[in-house]
């Protein structure tokens, strides 16, 4: 499935960079994460590593980019700092978004490719 592609790569980049993810969670159009990161690694690392990987593993499982567009990701993110937050509430907060809906968009609502294209880099 591709959403568990998505949170495959997450926590692979995770495991490289030395950050955890404490809390997960995808939506239709886009991702809530809950991560706890050393001061050596800037925010712009994480985010682009994060999504670097996660479009390459998408496109080699042969799953279609949402939207009809030619990239996974948009060039954009939000961040915010939440020092002192209880990370109970923090977690509770991420696991309560909605669940993505088969409403035709975003991740994980179109097949595979695999059938129709020959991948080269197997």
């Amino acid at each position: 499935m591709s959403l568990q592609t998505i949170e495959d790569s997450f926590r692979e980049v995770a495991k490289k960079m030395n950050f955890k993810i404490k809390e997960f969670k995808v939506e239709s159009d886009h991702v809530h994460a809950l991560i706890e990161y050393p001061p050596k690694l800037s925010i712009s690392q994480i985010v682009n590593s994060l999504k670097g990987l996660s479009s390459r593993r998408y496109g080699q499982k042969g799953y279609l980019k949402p939207h009809g567009k030619t990239a996974l990701w948009s060039p954009s993110y939000f961040a915010a700092s939440v020092g002192g937050a209880p990370i109970e509430k923090l977690k509770e907060y991420i696991s309560n978004q909605r669940k993505p809906s088969n409403e035709g968009r975003g991740f994980g609502l179109r097949p595979p490719l695999r059938e129709q294209t020959q991948n080269f880099g197997e």
